[in-house]
């Protein structure tokens, strides 16, 4: 599959995701704070569901519980006074939709705004959107919407483990480690194809990529992406149409959440393929892109596969792997629901304090500041 982010032409609204996030990110550690924030709740998993923690835990089957310990996520950047005044101009717009548009149709039908798309809209989802629209107030708020209606029009309740099961039997794509920035790793293994085209191939990205969501933890928004072609075939890779429109997908609706894409064992063929699909990939998007860098500069070898160089024992059990990344998906949404449901299922509630961290919730930073 293509790496995430690119610009297609067919995209609604023309915009480029702004700023590498490995430029502004400072080499400071976050305060060791954050880590016992979610202490509590990573040694759960770990003891309930049987997760490891690095290499050193032997044979490797299930997803890592949580980052080493020294790989952190860099600080929020702090807001100038205009970027505050527009992200509270967002706010107050998204704050006021009762419905939403069903579809993607012009005078498509409306229906009401749920609780989960209230819970979509946090604090830094619309940051997300006014960054990769360079800050304009009126275009964040229309991808916002788009996104929603998106969402419903494409069924993401729709893409369950059950469903998505049988493109995932061979492993072809796995969330497992963590970078030294503690941004959580989907590999992408082309070679481990094990189904006809179809739309369920990009569904299955898409569930991945909501999964990877679920295990960012707290102050992370981004994730890395790891591209490994080593023995893959002549027809296992995804077709131009695929990454067209999984390109389109990713800038439109899942804007600003890749860090860095690091692409390994990279044959002709798909040298060939990434010169055809480089006219939709915008800058921005093309400097995080690494071919056939050694990865040990970018993720603890600890949290690396042996496959890519790292010293992860890892061995694919689909009836392991599967229902293990799901439990713990599982777990976390449903804490990030409690916390929100307790804070007052607030549009532009914070995600440091929806994910486990140490930060306030919306409702309590507001009363600390009357």
């Amino acid at each position: 599959m293509a790496a995430p982010e690119e610009n297609p032409p067919t995209a609604p609204v023309a915009t480029e995701v702004t700023e590498d996030a490995s430029k502004s990110e400072p080499t400071a550690p976050a305060p060791a704070v954050e880590a016992k924030a979610t202490e509590h709740s990573t040694t759960k998993e770990k003891v309930d569901l049987g997760l490891p923690l690095s290499a050193a835990d032997g044979l490797i089957q299930k997803p890592f519980a949580r980052p080493l310990d020294n790989a952190r996520p860099p600080p929020p950047p702090q807001l100038t006074p205009d970027q505050d005044a527009k992200y509270n101009l967002v706010l107050k717009t998204v704050s006021s939709w009762t419905t939403v548009p069903t579809t993607s149709a012009k005078n498509a039908p409306t229906a009401p705004i749920t609780d989960d798309e209230r819970m979509f809209l946090t604090r830094e989802c619309l940051l997300r959107y006014l960054r990769a629209t360079k800050w304009h107030v009126n275009e964040a708020v229309a991808r916002i919407q788009g996104t929603l209606t998106w969402r419903r029009e494409y069924g993401l309740e729709k893409l369950t483990p059950d469903y998505i099961s049988p493109e995932n039997e061979t492993g072809k794509q796995v969330i497992i480690g963590y970078d030294i920035n503690a941004r959580p790793c989907l590999y992408l293994l082309p070679s481990k194809q094990n189904t006809e085209k179809s739309d369920r191939q990009i569904h299955h990205l898409v569930f991945m990529l909501e999964r990877i969501i679920d295990l960012m933890g707290p102050d992370q928004e981004n994730l890395a992406l790891v591209v490994n072609f080593n023995e893959t075939k002549s027809g296992q890779n995804a077709t131009i149409g695929q990454a067209k429109q999984t390109l389109h997908i990713l800038q439109n609706h899942y804007p600003e959440r890749l860090g860095r894409a690091l692409v390994v064992n990279v044959p002709f063929m798909i040298w060939s393929f990434f010169k055809l699909i480089s006219p939709f990939i915008d800058p921005l998007t093309k400097e995080k892109l690494k071919f056939n860098e050694d990865l040990r500069k970018h993720v603890p070898p600890a949290q690396l596969l042996k496959a890519v160089g790292g010293d992860v024992e890892f061995e694919y059990d689909h009836s392991v792997y599967w229902p293990a990344l799901n439990k713990l998906a599982e777990l976390r949404r449903q804490e990030y629901r409690e916390r929100w449901i307790k804070g007052g299922k607030r549009i532009g509630e914070h995600e440091n304090y929806l994910k486990g961290g140490s930060g306030k919730s919306l409702a309590e930073t507001e009363a600390a500041s009357a």
